[in-house]
């Protein structure tokens, strides 16, 4: 296997298949233990066991895998007094730990901004932090960049 094919890709949920999203699903339902086997997960999400296990090992919900990682986020924001603030505290609020912020000089009132985040075993959903940045007015274009 080459180095090109074991790689990770991070998609936003409206990117994935529908299959996928239910073998997420159908994990889910194991693990908390609303389901008591594999064939009755599948049927309650609406997917054959051959999908289950074809995919199974290799989606995830991005949280579930991050605990005790860092994650490094670029984004664009406004140049207004008290916005960088209010981004970092919303990372606060999720819980997470900023262990590093490198800010460019804005240009025509823009600035790029890109963030090392340690996500702790306390850290909220992940996904809903990044999604609540984004909606945050005045930051443009939040993505993760990488995942250690």
């Amino acid at each position: 296997m080459d180095k090109e094919s074991s790689g990770y890709f991070l998609v936003k949920k409206r990117a994935v298949p529908e299959v996928l999203l239910k073998v997420v699903e159908a994990k889910r339902l194991l693990e908390s233990e609303k389901a008591i086997s594999v064939a009755e997960a599948t049927e309650r999400v609406g997917i054959s066991r051959s999908s289950f296990y074809k995919y199974k090992d290799d989606i995830f919900r991005f949280h579930d895998d991050s605990q005790g990682t860092t994650i490094t986020v670029t984004f664009n924001m406004d140049d207004e007094p008290g916005l960088l603030s209010d981004v970092l505290k919303i990372i606060a609020e999720f819980g997470a730990n900023i262990l590093t912020i490198h800010q460019s000089v804005p240009i025509n009132g823009i600035a790029s901004l890109t963030l090392s985040i340690q996500i702790l075993e306390n850290t909220k959903d992940v996904s809903m932090m990044i999604e609540s940045m984004e909606h945050q007015k005045g930051v443009h274009h939040v993505r993760i960049r990488a995942k250690e």
